[in-house]
């Protein structure tokens, strides 16, 4: 079966719809848990399928290393080897050789942190020499477990993304720098075209039958309006999917970047916005007709003691929709995390438990805080996909974020 993807509803930019692949259908707007070593961690796959999760992202640049693609496709592949028969997306790569070195060197990354004033902002660290070395063949880097040495090229990560047996992946990309120059950013595209290419060829050579996986395209530019808008024309006119990846910026300017891109692209192709998901963004991607987003945030906050809630805090004007459980306000509260949440850590635990199982690093605490928070970002979308298809979605927006 061919990936088939419709749109059923609109409210203005934004689309509900659903994506066919062979491993079952994707209601559209979708958030996809990151699992990059073929777990999202502190979950199973009863667990994930117990909150609705629909589909998963594991990591091809983690996956190759440890324990290796071919060892994965002899077990049948990744949903066999992780017991997971839902729909599974893979990156290219891409992100991670570019953290390796580019990033190291300048002391970048597409890591989003936000400021009291709810910017997102560029980190920027003391540089480090780079550990990869980018040539048109493709990128040789060193591993980050071993030291040891690899060429990641256009083609070997198709391959593995395909030994992988993923239904949805993307193709090799060359990751700009925030700190790159116009001209800088120009030849990093340039470069993503050719691979782009190369990409789409070992595709067609390994590809064939009916349940081939959708393949994207990944537009960069930075938060130059031109190169967005070529890189992404040039998606377009050869993929049948678009990814947004790259240097992003504020929040304006990321809303800014969403609506070049997809006021050129075919409105009939599924778009997903590479390692965005918090709750402003998700809102705000949707509205400007994004289908697809990843991100690291749920996992990544619960571990560091960040869980979602549904209110605004101390009448912040700042749209803050987490609370830190190990506040000393915490240490006797009855209450669970969010009183409004239906999840089996809030049904059952209340925040001094989960604050006792933090501050003694109890393993029990990476689970609940876990659960809760992608359970908290996976009903999220489901309501706005609900209220998408009940021309209510604008209501429900100012409902989270007041306008």
């Amino acid at each position: 079966m061919a990936n088939k993807f419709k749109i059923l509803h609109t409210g203005g930019r934004a689309r509900a719809g659903r994506l066919e692949t062979a491993h079952g259908v994707i209601e559209t707007p979708n958030f996809n848990p990151v699992g990059t070593q073929g777990t999202v961690k502190a979950l199973g796959p009863r667990e994930l399928k117990e909150i609705g999760v629909q589909i998963i992202l594991a990591n091809t640049y983690h996956l190759m290393l440890r324990p290796g693609a071919d060892l994965i496709e002899k077990f049948g592949g990744l949903h066999k080897f992780m017991n997971w028969d839902k729909p599974i997306m893979t990156d290219s790569g891409g992100f991670q050789v570019f953290s390796l070195g580019i990033a190291l060197e300048h002391g970048s990354s597409k890591v989003l942190s936000r400021s009291k004033n709810q910017e997102l902002r560029i980190k920027h660290e003391e540089g480090k020499p780079r550990l990869n070395k980018i040539t048109e063949e493709g990128v040789t880097f060193q591993s980050h477990l071993d030291g040891s040495k690899h060429l990641l090229t256009p083609e070997k990560s198709i391959k593995i993304q395909t030994q992988l047996g993923a239904d949805l992946i993307v193709a090799f990309d060359d990751h700009e720098s925030s700190k790159h120059t116009h001209n800088q950013m120009l030849e990093s595209i340039e470069l993503t075209e050719k691979w782009g290419l190369r990409s789409i060829q070992k595709y067609q050579e390994l590809c064939h039958s009916g349940k081939k996986p959708l393949l994207y395209g990944v537009v960069h530019g930075g938060t130059h309006k031109d190169l967005r808008v070529r890189s992404a024309r040039f998606t377009d006119d050869n993929f049948e999917a678009i990814s947004i990846g790259g240097i992003y910026g504020d929040h304006k300017q990321l809303c800014r970047i969403i609506e070049w891109v997809t006021g050129v692209v075919s409105d009939e192709k599924p778009r997903h916005l590479l390692g965005i998901g918090e709750v402003e963004d998700l809102f705000n991607g949707i509205e400007l007709g994004i289908d697809f987003f990843d991100c690291v945030a749920p996992t990544r906050r619960a571990r560091n003691g960040s869980l979602y809630i549904s209110l605004k805090i101390g009448g912040r004007k700042e749209n803050h929709f987490a609370m830190n459980i190990k506040s000393a306000n915490n240490t006797t509260s009855k209450d669970p995390i969010d009183p409004d949440c239906r999840c089996y850590t809030c049904l059952n635990f209340t925040r001094a438990y989960l604050r006792h199982l933090y501050v003694a690093n109890e393993i029990l605490y990476h689970q609940l805080a876990t659960y809760h928070n992608v359970y908290f970002i996976t009903k999220l979308v489901e309501k706005i996909r609900e209220s998408i298809k009940e021309a209510n979605f604008k209501k429900l927006k100012e409902k989270y974020l007041g306008k």
